[in-house]
């Protein structure tokens, strides 16, 4: 496809070649004619000499011979150590004595999947999946975060008085003899929908099976005030997931309870995603003076993601989009 600011199509380099060769105009009349340079006039004719109409067409800018192009047996090496270590581009350059943009290129050019795209203990390719419909399938599970302190932590006080579990007046963290009150942790129970990304949370005081099972009986409750039936829902392998409290409630709920394999969290993918997004735009998106203000924060955080966010696997448009009934929670 020729440039969209050049003199000449194909059409036109033909009409310019048979000017020269076959009607021989000499090149600069030919080049005046058709408002180019005579050497480009030079370059067309010379190709249609030589090749004929077949020389009119664009071609590759790729050179014939690359004489600084890694050896291949480096090329194998690199790809050697990524396969087998599951490295990136920096880690292999070091290792080798690349550079790590000539890594990239070689991992590039030979279509290596990313490292984010593998999972981490096999290097298998992981299969994306989206279920077809809202309600389908649901993702639970907790994040545990530490609470801050009254008068904040080492973001408000720095590193020498703002160290973890410490009180705001603690007179120096390297003194052994200091106090500590420990501020506990809170635990951010999540049922995240798989097709329409729709969160709901609720920030409770542990991980109990008691608490697990009340968080659910509510999640069941909102899902079902915004149009949405429960047929399956997915966990890790957590105690409180595991109790007869839990399995009585789903089977009460006519709801179907799967469990991922041990140590494979990416199966329930997308929650732990959630949680990361939460984590960077909520938790530790700015420095909060007390736990209470960071909870405060966060209802209307959770409206935004699933009113407002937009989500890069809804095509960049916010949960809600997929669920019409949604319209009008958390406000």
């Amino acid at each position: 496809m020729p440039h969209p600011n050049a003199p000449l199509t194909e059409t036109g380099r033909l009409r310019l070649a048979r000017c020269v060769v076959d009607d021989r105009w000499p090149l600069r009349r030919a080049a005046e004619r058709f408002q180019v340079s005579p050497t480009t006039a030079w370059r067309w004719a010379d190709r249609y000499r030589r090749f004929g109409e077949a020389g009119m067409r664009d071609r590759s800018s790729r050179p014939h011979t690359s004489p600084r192009r890694l050896p291949t047996r480096t090329e194998r090496r690199i790809i050697k150590v990524r396969v087998l270590k599951r490295w990136g581009p920096a880690r292999i350059a070091y290792l080798l004595g690349l550079n790590p943009s000539t890594v990239h290129r070689v991992l590039t050019r030979y279509r290596l999947a990313r490292l984010t795209h593998l999972d981490r203990a096999t290097g298998a390719v992981i299969r994306r999946y989206e279920r077809a419909k809202p309600g389908e399938l649901v993702h639970v599970d907790v994040k545990k975060l530490g609470n801050i302190p009254d008068g904040g932590g080492h973001k408000i006080l720095g590193r020498a008085k703002g160290t973890r579990n410490s009180t705001a007046s603690a007179p120096i963290a390297n003194n052994r003899n200091t106090k500590r009150s420990k501020r506990g942790y809170a635990y951010l129970h999540t049922a995240l929908d798989d097709h329409s990304r729709a969160a709901y949370t609720e920030i409770l005081a542990d991980e109990t099976k008691e608490t697990a099972t009340a968080f659910m009986a509510r999640a069941l409750d909102h899902f079902t005030s915004i149009g949405i039936g429960i047929e399956r829902i997915l966990t890790d392998n957590g105690p409180c997931y595991k109790s007869h409290l839990w399995r009585d409630l789903l089977q009460d709920n006519h709801i179907k309870h799967k469990r991922t394999r041990p140590y494979r969290p990416q199966t329930n993918g997308k929650v732990e995603r959630f949680h990361r997004t939460l984590a960077d735009e909520w938790a530790y998106a700015r420095p909060y003076r007390s736990e209470r203000e960071r909870r405060d924060a966060f209802p209307a955080w959770l409206h935004w993601y699933n009113h407002h966010r937009g989500h890069t696997a809804l095509g960049g448009n916010p949960p809600a989009t997929r669920v019409p009934n949604l319209t009008g929670q958390y406000s």
